[in-house]
């Protein structure tokens, strides 16, 4: 996927629920922002479900949109995890988790009914979960002098800076996020500032 300035994810938990010929299908919706959110939040679902029947997930993590992981766990291969990360993709959703837990009904629903299943119920899980949109931040660490620190935290303001970690004395270091669709004039007014130092961190 190509690189973006900005990215769609969620910031709240939500949940709904799809049926089919006696089968619940419970959809369940959590912002994570690493692998072990991801492990912890499913870890609930199946503590919150014991006796359904199945508990299968996608989620995706990251701007760079190459960090995700779809499972069926049990149902037939294709028809649970590759839907729901479908519908995620549809969106263009990052940051995220998808889980769906179904209880069997005692009726097969066959490959396509599964698909449809679970399609739908994260369909509707996502349209009543609102999306936020945010910009791609680049890490930078910023050393200047204490006597610098109203223009830096006026440009900070302005340009929709993210400060991530600070320490502030006679001589200050600072790691902000810049949005990337404003990175060269967020470069440019930090470099009038005199005597500051910018460097670019490795993400």
């Amino acid at each position: 996927m190509r690189e973006l300035d900005y990215y769609n994810t969620i910031d709240t938990s939500g949940s709904a629920e799809f049926k089919d010929r006696g089968s619940r299908f419970l959809a369940l919706v959590y912002p994570i922002s690493s692998v072990a959110e991801f492990k912890e939040n499913l870890a609930l679902v199946k503590k919150d479900h014991p006796k359904a029947n199945h508990h299968c997930f996608a989620y995706r993590l990251g701007t760079t949109m190459n960090d995700f992981r779809a499972s069926d766990d049990g149902e037939p291969s294709g028809t649970a995890g590759r839907p729901i990360l479908g519908q995620i993709d549809s969106k263009n959703i990052t940051d995220i988790l998808v889980v769906v837990v179904r209880y069997f009904g005692g009726t097969l629903l066959g490959v396509p009914g599964l698909i449809n299943a679970y399609k739908s119920a994260t369909s509707m899980v996502l349209q009543v979960t609102p999306l936020v949109r945010k910009p791609v931040l680049l890490n930078y660490h910023l050393q200047f002098d204490y006597t610098q620190m109203n223009d830096v935290m006026m440009v900070i303001k302005q340009t929709g800076c993210e400060v991530v970690k600070q320490n502030l004395q006679l001589f200050c270091t600072m790691d902000v996020g810049i949005p990337k669709g404003r990175l060269q004039e967020v470069l440019m007014k930090l470099k009038e500032i005199r005597n500051l130092e910018l460097k670019e961190k490795e993400s």
